[in-house]
């Protein structure tokens, strides 16, 4: 059995003069992953961030919705090809959480329940670029898509948006993640079409 779903192979709709190129519109939410999906218990669910120097932050289920929370609107795009146009998120921005994190460090892997990770630059992360999401159109986020708390960084290709988030360590230098060691882009901006290594 592969550890990685199949790709989507839905009813595409018409390209979009707003689109990134080489993607097409769809209406469905496809379920593309690494690996099954987990389950997490949110008794023990924590999200922690992780400095350079080993200074851990970290909260609880009960503590993440504690904070203040955001609603933002966005298109997300994935390195399928596919885009969806108009999503709403709610969670928490990482500015929130980085509010108190000291850090000189330049780099972010992201860890996620069940093994995988995606590296990012730490300003991708901040001014209101990035949240970790928990509730999607308005109903709280289903495991299939990321449950209970994903990354959102729409403005790079989704698997950046890491499903089932759990842990962020800083770095002074870069560490590729899953993807990224197995041939995907190291940033994945999709108005550059960056898919690829060579790309």
């Amino acid at each position: 059995m592969s550890i990685v779903s199949r790709g989507f192979h839905g009813r595409r709709e018409p390209a979009a003069a707003d689109l990134p190129p080489g993607q097409y519109l769809t209406r469905d939410f496809p379920v593309l992953q690494a690996g099954p999906t987990p389950r997490v218990d949110l008794d023990t669910w924590q999200f922690t961030i992780s400095n350079e120097a080993g200074a851990k932050y970290t909260w609880s289920w009960r503590e993440l919705l504690a904070l203040p929370s955001e609603k933002t609107t966005t298109d997300i795009h994935c390195v399928t090809r596919w885009s969806k146009l108009g999503t709403t998120w709610q969670g928490v921005s990482l500015d929130t959480l980085f509010a108190d994190v000291e850090t000189a460090a330049d780099h972010a892997l992201v860890h996620s329940y069940g093994g995988y990770t995606t590296n990012l630059p730490l300003e991708d992360l901040l001014d209101g670029k990035a949240w970790i999401a928990y509730r999607f159109e308005g109903e709280d986020l289903t495991p299939d898509h990321g449950g209970p708390a994903r990354l959102l960084v729409p403005h790079l290709y989704f698997w950046k948006s890491a499903k089932w988030v759990t842990r962020i360590d800083l770095l002074n230098d870069d560490e590729p993640g899953f993807w990224e060691q197995l041939g995907y882009h190291n940033y994945g901006d999709p108005w550059r079409e960056q898919r690829y290594t060579d790309d």
